[in-house]
């Protein structure tokens, strides 16, 4: 019987991690980034600009997504200034020969809040955009995207 539970461990420990695998999405292909959840549902600007005409977007659209994207840039110059203070600041502290660590990481919480705002302002636009369209522009362009990732 200890015989059996012995060999019989290994199996079932084996087809557990196989179970788990299955369950699990594949691997992106080597040189294929991986699958963005949020990229399947929003649609950057680019996307929209290229595919104007073929979408029918409206000139109160465009004038609609064209606000949101200036708001957006002028946002994130702001956001790229200041993250470029706390890199810096981040930097000094770590470049001393004993770092302090609670100042260094102090300053790396400063530094991860301002790359979260630039991701909220982003996402944010992305929001405008989709809101921006009707659902049929939405799938009309979701056709567009699916073709040129093939």
């Amino acid at each position: 019987m200890k015989t059996l539970r012995t060999a019989l461990v290994p199996v079932l420990a084996l087809l557990a991690v196989a179970a788990l695998g299955a369950q699990q999405p594949p691997p992106p292909q080597p040189g294929q980034p991986p699958e963005d959840p949020l990229g399947r549902v929003l649609f950057p600007p680019e996307l929209v600009m290229q595919h104007q005409q073929e979408i029918g977007l409206r000139p109160e659209q465009r004038a609609t997504i064209t606000k949101a994207i200036q708001d957006f840039q002028t946002r994130v110059v702001d956001l790229q200034w200041r993250m470029q203070e706390q890199s810096q600041r981040l930097t000094t502290l770590l470049d001393k020969p004993a770092v302090d660590q609670t100042a260094a990481l102090a300053q790396v919480d400063e530094l991860l809040g301002v790359e979260r705002e630039v991701k909220r302002s982003h996402l944010t636009l992305l929001i405008q955009i989709k809101n921006a369209l009707s659902a049929e522009q939405q799938a009309k362009l979701a056709v567009a995207r699916a073709q040129a990732t093939r």
